[in-house]
């Protein structure tokens, strides 16, 4: 299935570009010509409706805050990577710790990571965890009504670990189902593999069973992937999804049931009819995009190697024009999610060994769109 998409490059890149708009001639993947764009400062436009305001910090001193979900009444739980710690925090900064999460392995870029709460959390008091263990990556669930965290109950094990790629982000959809992004741990035949978790999109019940409606009566939703950790929900219903490229281009890709998304065949664009193309690439310096949000009209994505959120207009399912907001303000961006009342949270990932801390780092801040 064939996919329009915008490519966000330098000038210089660009110009490059135009000898190749359908790809760069070696059969494995490129990119189309973009048009000209200039990547914005923080009062910068691009086309959507909902343009941020001044961010300010809501929580300081973190370790590598991975992933955020509120609960009713608008605390936040918020996973830390490397200290397995899950926090507890509130609108107004306070955060406290509900628990170090037991049988977590932090390494490289695993750890404690995805963090959703159950969409009738208010009756049944579930939240869910994706981290890496001894063997494996795993998603397990446990009560927390406010208290104590209760026992850890596994409910998909067997996930690839590695020292890099280990995805890691899971949300509950709109259809009350657990999705959960996997990465091939640097394995690329993982993500061609339908008998493995690696390299997929995941769609399960909430008790980790394979979802009725899957397309390959198992738990995949989408295959040929490396390494997603964003998803987000427009309006519509509609699935959205980051992707890390490996040395060219980086993706949003907009996601399908059964679909093949390409990797390792193609990275980026490659008109192949097999593949579905991306939404949406970057060159690799501009993102390496990790969370993904959707609030305001537009898709937000938090960049890290790229140090910034990039906004995305939507219309229809189609990406418009992209902007750069805060680059290099904060550093390296992980997690963004869209808090209630509308405002953006967004994470920084300056102490996961390759950022540059500011004093206050790791933070959690907020941003009003306008």
């Amino acid at each position: 299935m064939r996919r329009h998409t915008i490519v966000l490059v330098s000038a210089a890149v660009a110009l490059a570009a135009c000898s190749s708009p359908s790809g760069d001639g070696d059969g494995n993947g490129g990119a189309h010509t973009p048009p000209p764009l200039t990547a914005s400062s923080p009062t910068g436009t691009g086309g959507g409706s909902g343009e941020p305001g001044e961010p300010r910090a809501v929580a300081t001193d973190l370790e590598v805050p991975w992933a955020v979900t509120f609960l009713p009444g608008g605390d936040a739980l918020v996973t830390e990577r490397d200290s397995a710690r899950l926090l507890r925090v509130t609108p107004s900064g306070d955060k406290t710790t509900v628990a170090t999460v037991p049988g977590v392995e932090p390494g490289g870029e695993g750890g404690l990571m995805g963090v959703a709460a159950s969409p009738n959390y208010a009756g049944d008091k579930l939240i869910y965890l994706y981290f890496t263990a001894a063997s494996d990556n795993r998603v397990v669930r446990a009560t927390y009504d406010g208290g104590d965290l209760g026992a850890l109950d596994p409910i998909i094990t067997g996930i690839p670990k590695g020292s890099n790629h280990n995805g890691g982000r899971i949300q509950f959809g709109p259809d009350k189902m657990l999705y959960v992004a996997t990465g091939e741990t640097g394995d690329t035949g993982l993500s061609q593999d339908k008998d493995s978790l690696g390299g997929k999109i995941l769609r399960v019940t909430p008790d980790g069973s394979p979802a009725p409606g899957n397309p390959f009566g198992n738990r995949l939703w989408t295959y040929g992937h490396r390494n997603v950790q964003g998803l987000a929900w427009d309006d519509e219903g509609r699935l959205y999804a980051t992707e890390f490229g490996q040395n060219r281009f980086d993706e949003i890709n907009l996601i399908e049931k059964g679909e093949n998304y390409g990797w390792p065949e193609v990275e980026g664009t490659g008109d192949r009819e097999e593949f579905t193309n991306p939404l949406l690439t970057w060159t690799t310096d501009e993102a390496s995009p990790s969370g993904l949000a959707y609030a305001g009209g537009s898709l937000w994505a938090a960049a890290l190697r790229g140090g910034r959120l990039w906004e995305v207009p939507l219309d229809n399912g189609k990406a418009g024009r992209p902007t750069a907001h805060f680059n290099s303000d904060y550093g390296r961006l992980r997690a963004v999610v869209q808090a209630p009342g509308g405002s953006l949270w967004f994470t920084t990932s300056n102490e996961d060994g390759r950022g540059d801390p500011a004093p206050e780092d790791d933070r959690i801040l907020t941003v009003p769109l306008r």
